[in-house]
């Protein structure tokens, strides 16, 4: 068994010092190999499931009479930002379409979750460049 003089365990095999450990538990000198597995160095042992599902495309914008919203939201400190929502197309359409209008308006914006925001108050020129484009917009809110 185990030997009163004998310091550590029988399968340790560092004579009761221990390695430094990595956050997942492996020895230091070989923690950063093997962290992620890539896809195709997966070895898969076990599997109910057959094989993974392909990504779906995002879903198109839904049809019918496409409205664009523009109203003017208050953020944190008084910020005003203009809100362009339902803008019809693609994603590279709308994104084609938001880089444009950030250009006519002279202002930083982002997208999120398919609506366009840009920093401040520029729903005039917004309506100005969508009616130029031949989209109909509308202002929402008050």
């Amino acid at each position: 068994m185990l030997d009163a003089l004998t310091p550590g365990r029988p399968w340790d095999r560092t004579g009761g010092r221990q390695a430094r450990r990595s956050p997942l538990g492996r020895p230091r000198a070989v923690w950063y190999k093997n962290v992620v597995a890539r896809r195709d160095e997966s070895r898969l042992v076990y599997s109910t499931g057959g094989l993974p599902a392909a990504e779906k495309p995002a879903p198109a914008a839904p049809a019918g009479p496409n409205r664009i919203r523009i109203r003017l939201d208050r953020r944190a400190s008084n910020r005003v930002v203009t809100v362009i929502a339902g803008l019809p197309g693609s994603a590279a359409e709308i994104a084609g379409l938001a880089r444009s209008l950030k250009l006519a308006c002279g202002a930083g914006g982002t997208l999120k979750d398919g609506s366009l925001e840009l920093q401040g108050d520029h729903r005039d020129k917004v309506e100005a460049v969508l009616a130029a484009a031949g989209l109909k917009s509308k202002r929402s809110g008050g």
